[in-house]
């Protein structure tokens, strides 16, 4: 049995051996693969592993050989899913290894946008403070947490320890899923009334051809001109260039993006 690596790296750049997988078949472990790459490296394997290179229709199909595809990662939008699904290929992903460390970025995003934390480092480097002619100095409005109301579009297990964490600090919770809501503590809405009422708004949904770009114009304007937008999911589900210009209008506050569609 052929087991083919495309990128590695991330996962083992240098301390966390791949002995147990290399006793289960051939493995053959690349660092880094390119598009071009992929096609090549992938021909006689069996088992396909990847984290952020794409596995498109073209490989699936070719791939004679190929019974499995493995995501090192939670998102797995990087595999054609239809493809797989059309040859019967089983397609795993790893939901629950980053729930807390996402969920404490999101936190992180949140305070930046609160109280701009390097940006006032920077400037009391600089003197800024020193030659301020007041004792309390910021250079942009500090927001406290407490009594605002967080936004969570997408209530699997990211956006559920996120809405833990946003209780901690004093925050009311409303969120939308897909799915019919379950959890009687926290306040189901649509998407559009999150939209509507949050002070923040954190995304923790999936990229669907159906949820491309569905953070849009239409929907950035329902937002209040004093709500942030934070996206820790995947960069395709907002489109960029009205997101651009909810910013430049002044139509929301700020956005905090660990993610971006190109």
């Amino acid at each position: 049995m052929k087991i083919v690596v495309l990128d590695g790296y991330t996962l083992n750049p240098g301390d966390n051996p791949w002995t147990t997988l290399a006793g289960c078949g051939d493995l053959v472990v690349f660092e880094r693969s390119t598009p071009d790459e992929v096609e090549e490296r992938s021909d006689g394997a069996d088992i396909l592993i990847t984290n952020k290179a794409a596995v498109p229709a073209s490989v699936i199909e070719r791939t004679a050989s190929l019974k499995f595809i493995s995501v090192l990662a939670t998102g797995y939008d990087v595999v054609d899913v239809a493809a797989a699904r059309h040859r019967s290929i089983p397609v795993s992903n790893v939901p629950g290894y980053g729930t807390d460390t996402v969920a404490q970025y999101v936190m992180a995003l949140m305070l930046e946008l609160c109280h701009h934390v390097g940006e006032h480092a920077r400037s009391v480097r600089e003197g800024a403070w020193t030659s301020s002619p007041d004792w309390s100095y910021w250079k942009q409005p500090l927001i406290e947490l407490k009594g605002k109301k967080l936004g969570i579009v997408g209530f699997g297990r990211i956006g559920r320890r996120v809405a833990e964490l946003g209780r901690a600090f004093g925050m009311e919770i409303v969120y939308a899923t897909r799915t019919p809501p379950t959890d009687p503590s926290v306040e189901y809405r649509t998407m559009v009334e999150v939209f509507e009422e949050a002070d923040f708004i954190s995304l923790h949904f999936s990229l669907t051809e159906e949820s491309e770009g569905m953070v849009d114009e239409a929907l950035l304007r329902r937002m209040k001109p004093s709500a942030f937008l934070i996206n820790t999911a995947r960069g395709a589900l907002i489109n960029g260039d009205d997101l651009a210009m909810a910013l430049n209008q002044g139509t929301i506050a700020g956005a905090a993006l660990d993610v971006l569609a190109r």
